[in-house]
């Protein structure tokens, strides 16, 4: 099969996976991140370069404190007991948004991860955490504006790519395949400029069940498809 370079995945139905067991919602969260850890090591076994996640939303702050603040607890706990075997697997972890939002704590152990794993040469995990493709469109602006301001002549010879240097995502490819679990359909602020030719793959299978098998399935979809970007294939 042609495994995608880089797969995006919007993590949907940790809330709906424990309401349907009669449990907590803070009980889907943490079956997520046991879903997390085994589509990570998928990943590394099949391939694939680059994985982004979508982990908490700039629009997930709006969300009752008691589970923002479970969220973020989650998040230092899965970095601190995941680093080892990140390493183990050769796993470089990166983080892209807004991570002065996150709490002092969390942010100090997603970048204690990030420094643990930096010279890992396999798959590249990267957490969108306090992510919102709206606001790094208009913090690439800002940078770009604020070069520009030191020299106009680079606005004439702006293009996508140099563009793309001033997004979080300047040093990894676009995504191939963006999976979004939990069956709605819709692309939620996530890496919307990076998405713009990738291939959506949405299934109705809730994230905490989402496993390897489900995984395949999406790449054997996904090569099913003619990927065309806009051209004509004769």
């Amino acid at each position: 099969m042609n495994i995608p370079t880089h797969i995006g995945i919007i993590m949907d139905g940790n809330g709906r996976w424990a309401k349907k067991r009669g449990l907590p919602r803070t009980a889907g969260h943490r079956a997520g991140t046991d879903a997390t850890r085994k589509i990570v090591r998928a990943c590394g076994e099949l391939g694939v370069k680059y994985l982004t996640i979508y982990v908490f939303s700039a629009e997930n702050w709006g969300r009752p404190r008691k589970e923002v603040c479970m969220l973020m607890d989650l998040l230092v706990e899965m970095t601190r007991k995941e680093i080892r075997e990140l390493n183990k697997n050769n796993v470089r972890l990166h983080a892209i948004g807004n991570l002065m939002m996150l709490p002092q704590k969390t942010r100090e152990e997603l970048l204690a991860g990030i420094e643990a794993t930096k010279n890992n040469t396999g798959l590249n995990l990267i957490l969108a955490v306090s992510y919102g493709g709206r606001v790094e469109i208009i913090d690439a602006v800002k940078k770009f504006a604020q070069d520009a301001i030191k020299n106009p002549q680079i606005v004439n010879k702006l293009t996508e790519e140099s563009f793309k240097k001033y997004l979080y995502t300047a040093e990894f490819p676009d995504p191939d395949l963006i999976i979004r679990t939990g069956g709605e359909k819709r692309i939620s602020n996530f890496l919307l400029w990076q998405s713009a030719y990738a291939e959506l793959y949405i299934t109705d299978v809730l994230w905490p069940d989402f496993d390897k098998k489900c995984l395949e399935e999406a790449i054997v979809d996904f090569n099913k498809r003619e990927r065309r970007f806009g051209k004509i294939k004769e």
